[in-house]
């Protein structure tokens, strides 16, 4: 009977060791992905295209706030190629949710700058789907939708 409980009793801390280092490492990759959404706003606000294409997966679907539906080529032709030149870029809120290798961002950013001559503040609600490959998180899919 001792024999058995100290079995058991070794069976339950294994597994809330290996249930602690999951939490951990969820919590690492919440934490590289918000760092990996700020970097990409302040890259796109950059027109930053090395370091927009290091962030984004190699079949990116991109959904822009006015409907448009980019694949990455055309996504960094737009960072660079776009009318509006931001003078801030920040979120105003971000959750990150880990699924294993895949984790999804929902949050609002808020863009000031000037467009054409005139200025411009852009509220956008998005959703953002990670995939982590290879030990690297990309974005592969975003959507923004223009909070009015």
């Amino acid at each position: 009977m001792k024999i058995l409980l100290g079995i058991a009793a070794l069976a339950l801390a294994f597994s809330s060791a290996l249930l602690a280092q999951d939490k951990s490492a969820a919590g690492n990759d919440e934490i590289q992905i918000k760092q990996l959404e700020r970097a990409w706003n302040q890259a796109e606000a950059k027109h930053d295209v090395g370091a927009v294409t290091a962030i984004v997966g190699d079949h990116l679907t991109y959904i822009d706030f006015d409907g448009t539906i980019m694949n990455k080529a055309e996504y960094l032709r737009d960072v660079t190629k776009t009318a509006y030149q931001a003078d801030h870029l920040y979120d105003e809120g971000l959750k990150v949710m880990v699924y294993g290798n895949a984790a999804v961002a929902i949050g609002v950013y808020r863009e000031t700058g000037t467009s054409k001559g005139k200025a411009y503040t852009h509220r956008v609600r998005f959703t953002d789907t990670w995939i982590k490959e290879n030990g690297v998180w990309r974005c592969v899919a975003s959507q923004n939708t223009l909070i009015q």
